[in-house]
């Protein structure tokens, strides 16, 4: 069964089909704040604890060497990559770092051509790429896009506009670059770009469009979750099918904010984690198991912070750097939980 048919034979989800639509230790740091921090609309809702078994505590890894916040982060060939952002001194840097998940160990990468904050990055069938992002503080969104290549960056076909404050994935042989800031304002379309053809598509974006959401896939349907728009935090988590075109509407994150990310695990749970409002920032780790409809909710963050990344590998969640206060803060935290003992709650 297709698995869009799947979710609402199962009665999971209202289908919204829009295609006619138009160094050495832990640190945190402060700098002059560039950004407003948006005022939360609705208190965070309850949620189902999940279970662990194991290991059932946040671990400490190796920190990142560079602390920044807004950053993009992506997995790509079993290393961690952590592209741009804000520095300490609140620059916009070309920085990438590459974390070896085997060994705990921090090595430098090629400094990206463009100095970006806000960025998009993805790892698609093989190659890695980085979309967008402002190259000017927070403004000046750019089109260009950028893929690893032999040690180095080339810049390959630009998107058909620019974009910032989105998420993007790797689908089949695909990438998708989803949400965010485009030109004039919230994006509406989902970019599509095809390597073998090096040619873009346009797609319906979310049925929410927002900025300073988590996006994510579990290599079938890509999902987008959180967000906020003009200050306004939102619930919003919706799920988009390559293969029909189609989004459907899910149900809400329980704890509205903006400035979150979010992963899908190997046994196919949907993680969001941290975020911005205007009294602070988000510890709270949600799931949605997907089966049950359900979120449920994880041992918190130790380090609270927006702008951070958050990916999986294989049942092991990482969070990486971002922001411990709201506004542009830094830090370069590197957190994981282990996940492969994870059960619904009652």
């Amino acid at each position: 069964m297709h698995y869009f048919a799947f979710l609402a034979a199962m009665g999971l989800v209202a289908t919204a089909c829009v295609g006619d639509l138009q160094p050495d230790a832990t640190t945190t740091s402060t700098v002059a704040e560039s950004t407003t921090a948006p005022t939360g609309t609705s208190p965070p809702s309850s949620t189902t604890p999940g279970t662990l078994s194991g290991p059932a505590s946040w671990q400490q890894l190796a920190p990142v060497p560079t602390a920044r916040t807004d950053g993009t982060v992506a997995v790509h060939n079993g290393l961690i990559y952590v592209v741009g952002g804000f520095d300490e001194a609140g620059r916009t840097v070309d920085t990438v770092e590459v974390y070896d998940i085997g060994s705990n160990t921090w090595a430098g990468g090629p400094p990206l051509p463009v100095a970006v904050n806000h960025a998009m990055a993805a790892s698609v069938d093989g190659r890695l790429y980085v979309a967008g992002g402002y190259t000017d503080g927070l403004g000046g969104a750019t089109d260009k896009v950028f893929e690893l290549e032999d040690g180095g960056w080339i810049e390959v076909v630009s998107m058909p506009g620019v974009r910032a404050a989105g998420g993007a994935v790797g689908v089949g042989d695909k990438l998708y670059v989803v949400a965010g800031v485009g030109q004039g304002g919230m994006a509406d379309t989902t970019f599509v770009y095809e390597p073998s053809t090096r040619s873009w598509d346009e797609l319906p974006g979310p049925p929410t469009p927002r900025e300073h959401l988590g996006v994510a896939t579990d290599g079938r349907v890509i999902y987008a979750v959180g967000g906020r728009v003009q200050g306004r935090l939102l619930d919003a988590f919706e799920a988009f099918d390559p293969d029909s075109g189609q989004w459907a509407v899910l149900t809400g994150l329980p704890t509205p904010r903006g400035g979150l990310a979010a992963a899908v695990m190997e046994s196919g749970i949907v993680v969001a984690a941290g975020g911005e409002g205007g009294n602070g920032t988000f510890s709270e780790v949600e799931v949605f198991v997907v089966a049950l409809d359900r979120w449920e909710s994880l041992p918190g963050l130790p380090t609270p912070r927006h702008g951070l990344g958050v990916v999986a590998e294989g049942d092991q969640l990482f969070v990486v750097a971002g922001g411990p206060q709201p506004g542009l803060t830094v830090s370069n935290v590197n957190e994981s939980l282990d996940l492969s003992g994870f059960a619904a709650g009652t």
